[in-house]
C-alpha cells in the first residue's frame, strides 16, 4: 500500500487520485464513468459538491445510486442499476455520446503518451503481445466524443513516449491532428495521478504539469515519466484530501477494493 502523509492525515495514492479527480467535476455535468477510481471520484463529487451530477455507465445505466460498500465490479453488473433513472441498451447510451449529451468521459488506462492517447488493449507488438489487456469496450467512443479525464498511477512504464496501441484517442499526433482525423469535438482534458494534475498545451497538445500534490517536486514527476513534460508557467500545489472527502471514499469502499 502506498501512503502519503504531508499532513497529519494519512491516505493512499488511490484515495488521493480519486479525490483530486472528483474535484474536477462540476454540478450539472453528465459524466460517462468507468468503474474503480472514476466511479469513486464521480460519486464523491455528487455527494459533496455536485448533487446534480449525472453518472452514465457503458452498460446502459443513467443516473445510478451507488450504495456504500457495494461498488459494482463492472459496468454490466446489477448493482449499477440501483435506483437508476433509466436503463437502456448500451448502444442507446453510446448514441447519447454521438448526439453530444455527455460532457465528460472518465476512465483509466495501462499506458498514456505525451498527447494523451490511451492504451488498454495490449503491451508489446501487435502480432505477439507480452500482455493482453481488457480492450476498448466503449473507451474509444468516450474519448472520441467527450472531454476526457484520466486517472492512473504515475509510473514511467505507464507514461510512455508512444503507446503500443491507441485504444482511445487523445490528441493523436498533436497540433490539430485530432480534428484532421475526423474528431472535431472533445479531447484529452486532464490526467490525474498520485503525483500531479496534468493538462495539455492549447497549441501543441503536449502534456504539461499544471499542479503538484503536496510534497511532490516537478523533478519527481519528470523522473517517473517516459517523455519530456511541459511545465505550466504558474505551477500550483493542490489542497490535500480533506477529512470529509476521505470519510466518504472509505465509506464507499470500506474493503479498499479500489483504494488500497
Amino acid at each position: 500500500m502506498t501512503e502519503h502523509a504531508p499532513t497529519s492525515t494519512v491516505y493512499t495514492a488511490s484515495e488521493l487520485i480519486a479525490i483530486m479527480a472528483g474535484r474536477l467535476l462540476t454540478d450539472g455535468q453528465i459524466v460517462f464513468a468507468g468503474v474503480g477510481i472514476p466511479l469513486l471520484a464521480a460519486t464523491l463529487a455528487q455527494r459533496v459538491f455536485a448533487p446534480k451530477l449525472t453518472i452514465l455507465f457503458e452498460g446502459g445505466v443513467i443516473g445510478p445510486f451507488i450504495k456504500p460498500g457495494e461498488l459494482p465490479p463492472s459496468t454490466n453488473e446489477q448493482r449499477c442499476t440501483r435506483r437508476a433513472n433509466m436503463v437502456l441498451p448500451s448502444t442507446d447510451v453510446l448514441l447519447l455520446l454521438q448526439r453530444g449529451y455527455v460532457d465528460v468521459g472518465f476512465m483509466g488506462g495501462a499506458q498514456i503518451d505525451r498527447y494523451g492517447n490511451l492504451n488498454s488493449s495490449f503491451i508489446g507488438p501487435a502480432d505477439k503481445p507480452a500482455i493482453r489487456l481488457p480492450g476498448t469496450g466503449g473507451g474509444n467512443d468516450i474519448s472520441s466524443l467527450t472531454d476526457m479525464i484520466v486517472a492512473m498511477k504515475h509510473e514511467k512504464r505507464r507514461f510512455v513516449e508512444k503507446v503500443d496501441f491507441v485504444t482511445s484517442p487523445g490528441w493523436l499526433d498533436g497540433d490539430d491532428s485530432r480534428r484532421r482525423r475526423g474528431l472535431p469535438t472533445g479531447g484529452m482534458w486532464r490526467v490525474v495521478t498520485d503525483l500531479a494534475v496534468m493538462g495539455f498545451d492549447a497549441q501543441t497538445r503536449e502534456m504539461e504539469v499544471l499542479a503538484l500534490h503536496p510534497g511532490v517536486t516537478f523533478e519527481q514527476v519528470q523522473d517517473n515519466t517516459g517523455f519530456t513534460l511541459r511545465r505550466a508557467r504558474e505551477l500550483s500545489v493542490t489542497t490535500p484530501p480533506q477529512a470529509e472527502e476521505l470519510a466518504l471514499i472509505r465509506e464507499l469502499d470500506p474493503g479498499r477494493l479500489y483504494t488500497a
